[in-house]
């Protein structure tokens, strides 16, 4: 689960190639988000997470707050929080009182929550779908087809017109899944100290250290 939130979170700044040069071009609308995104100094976005299975008649969610701050990430779940200084992520699992500390996979290709204003530099093209008016609000509709296999086959993005922020992106597997993850509020320039981002072992002094390093 956790690998496929940081793969919608990553594709919250898309510019992606565009199948053709519609009136309302895909890839000019998703760099004016990028664009705005990056004016930023840190942001805070609270999101509901959800599953949709259909043939197993299951459809889960939770919520979730991700902070950002340069290169920086902490992600928190009910339970769970992962955090990162763009050196070593910190997990922390509250059920077993662990903590497991990796690296930060460097590879190119690697997503994570920090990267989510560069990787849409390449990886996929666009498609714009259509203008969706909702309650009073206009959205951009875009599809996002992955240039090589994925376990994904299309990523559905969904653009505030006015305030030029992503609201929404559904992932659609090829094996019937159906990951959303839907941003309630987001709110830029909060004061995050950088030790926000690492993890204390002095908070948590009975803790389980694994080092996967």
């Amino acid at each position: 689960m956790k690998k496929i939130i940081l793969l919608i979170i990553s594709l919250l700044g898309l510019n992606i190639m565009s199948f053709s040069q519609n009136e309302t071009n895909p890839e000019k609308i998703l760099d004016e988000v990028s664009k705005k995104i990056k004016t930023y100094s840190t942001i805070k976005i609270k999101f509901i997470n959800g599953f949709e299975n259909k043939k197993d008649k299951i459809n889960e969610s939770k919520e979730g707050t991700l902070y950002l701050k340069g290169e920086m990430y902490k992600l928190e779940f009910k339970g769970q929080s992962v955090m990162s200084d763009n050196k070593t992520v910190w997990t922390l699992i509250d059920d077993a009182n662990e903590v497991q500390i990796n690296n930060v996979i460097t590879d190119e290709d690697a997503i994570n929550p920090a990267n989510i204003f560069n990787l849409y530099k390449k990886g996929y093209k666009s498609k714009f779908i259509k203008d969706e008016l909702k309650a009073g609000v206009t959205y951009h509709i875009i599809d996002l087809v992955p240039i090589k296999g994925k376990s994904h086959y299309k990523v559905r993005v969904m653009v505030d017109k006015n305030k030029k922020h992503i609201t929404e992106c559904i992932v659609y597997e090829k094996n019937g899944n159906m990951f959303t993850f839907k941003i309630k509020e987001l709110t830029p320039n909060v004061t995050l100290e950088n030790n926000f981002f690492t993890f204390n072992k002095s908070k948590y002094p009975n803790i389980e250290v694994i080092d996967l390093r």
